[in-house]
């Protein structure tokens, strides 16, 4: 049988061998939806500007809304081409004859394959962005319900300081933010139409391509041809705020998958999202938490492998494009995949207040707030640091926590210690006390929640306004 690209172009058809190399057809039949719309825009413009009769162009939208409908049933068997956008061609030829010859008219798979790839990138994008504002919606709600547990904050994976649970949500719900600000730029990465630039330079045909940018409805059209073709800069936008969600997704899966072991204590999981073992039947193991970890290899793998593609091209449409499919046509599902599961885990997480409190008890973590309260008696920094690490000291080696230290043995280190600066060892006072703006004390916990949710909403708006494949 001879193929429609060689066949077009005169030839007698390719080696076996060599199309089953080069076909993206089992990946990018993903793309029929967004190739069949296309070409209705495209082909309605045809018809529009005269470059084709409008009977043809009739007969053409015809046979491409059967062709959809046909997918939609399950019925539809795209015939073995290089890509879905000459499958398209050949079975529409098979099902209207004649006429489905016009439909390439001024267009190149270049600027056709950019099309499509933006429709779907938009579309994902906005899909992503509306869970993920949810889920950040979600995160903030949890906060408010949260807001009296104390437990200890980390660095370099050492108890630092106390902090409420709902500044702890918050710190993730701030990451998660500024993933939902990245797939917002990849909306807008994604609002100029290429369709229309033909393979490289442009056509000679009577087209008007603003006829095509408001039936698909973007914003506005694409400047260059040359660097339309070859650009995908809008699909490793859309692979980099993936990568950069998984990487703060996986920090959220580590931190639980900590505190719900039996060294922390601090959270359990519900049974209907913890996984046994095979062998032990006293395991109740955060599988769940770890998968969304490590999808993130694949994530990040994902924008490396793209990346790597495209660095060393030239100008234009090279054939090595095609590499993008693969990493692009898994991150819609990767992405969604994990942020439904996070927002069905983390309402089945539950907290244990008083594991979290002992925590606080053998981690010395009010010592800042001790030097602080000096500072506010008119200690230097540095000598009330060295005070209250010299009481730790103390503490530590007589095996008691720092609440446990009496005024004697306080004053015994530096005479500047008195009851009213001992008081500051209550782990709920420390977190009260807390004044500075983006700090964990109830004020500032709030203020920031309020800006969380002040900054979702519009983004979950600019989501909405995003029109789907369906709706075009």
């Amino acid at each position: 049988m001879a193929l429609a690209k060689t066949d077009a172009s005169g030839g007698s058809g390719l080696l076996p061998e060599v199309l089953a190399f080069s076909s993206s057809l089992a990946l990018d039949r993903q793309l029929l939806r967004e190739d069949l719309v296309g070409s209705l825009a495209h082909v309605t413009m045809l018809g529009r500007t005269g470059v084709i009769p409008v009977a043809d162009a009739r007969a053409i939208r015809d046979g491409l809304i059967d062709l959809w409908r046909r997918a939609d049933a399950g019925t539809l068997e795209l015939p073995d081409e290089e890509d879905v956008h000459m499958a398209v061609e050949v079975e529409l030829n098979r099902t209207i004859g004649a006429p489905a010859a016009l439909l390439h008219s001024a267009r190149s798979r270049n600027d056709q394959v950019a099309t499509d790839l933006r429709l779907h990138v938009r579309e994902v994008a906005a899909a992503a962005l509306s869970e993920l504002t949810d889920f950040i919606g979600e995160l903030v709600a949890r906060a408010r319900q949260e807001t009296g547990l104390i437990l200890p904050s980390y660095t370099h994976r050492q108890r630092a300081q106390p902090v409420s649970l709902a500044y702890w949500l918050s710190s993730y719900a701030a990451a998660f933010l500024r993933d939902a600000q990245a797939l917002a730029f990849v909306l807008d990465q994604c609002r100029l139409l290429p369709l229309g630039v033909g393979a490289i330079s442009g056509t000679s045909l009577p087209i008007d391509r603003e006829i095509s940018r408001q039936l698909l409805d973007f914003e506005g059209v694409t400047l260059n041809g040359m660097d339309t073709v070859g650009d995908r800069d809008f699909a490793l936008d859309l692979l980099y705020a993936t990568a950069r969600f998984f990487v703060h997704a996986s920090r959220l899966s580590t931190d639980l998958i900590d505190f719900t072991t039996q060294e922390f204590g601090f959270a359990s999981l519900s049974g209907d999202i913890s996984m046994g073992s095979s062998m032990m039947p006293q395991k109740k193991n955060p599988d769940l938490f770890e998968l969304v970890r490590g999808k993130s290899g694949r994530a990040v793998g994902n924008l490396m492998g793209l990346l790597t593609t495209v660095k060393g091209l030239p100008g234009g449409y090279n054939r090595d494009l095609q590499e993008d499919r693969a990493s692009l046509l898994e991150t819609g599902p990767l992405l969604r995949g994990a942020l439904s599961v996070l927002r069905l885990a983390l309402p089945r997480v539950t907290f244990n207040p008083e594991r979290c409190r002992a925590g606080l008890e053998e981690g010395f973590t009010q010592a800042t707030d001790l030097a602080e309260a000096l500072v506010k008696k008119g200690m230097p920094f540095r000598k009330a640091y060295m005070a209250a690490g010299a009481l730790v000291r103390r503490c530590q080696e007589q095996g008691l926590s720092l609440r446990e230290a009496t005024l004697a043995l306080a004053q015994s280190v530096d005479p500047a210690y008195d009851a009213q600066v001992l008081s500051v060892l209550e782990p709920s006072g420390a977190v009260a006390r807390k004044a500075s703006a983006g700090s964990t004390g109830p004020a500032a916990v709030e203020a920031t929640l309020r800006a969380l949710e002040a900054q979702r909403a519009p983004l979950a708006e600019r989501a909405a306004r995003v029109p789907k494949l369906t709706a075009l």
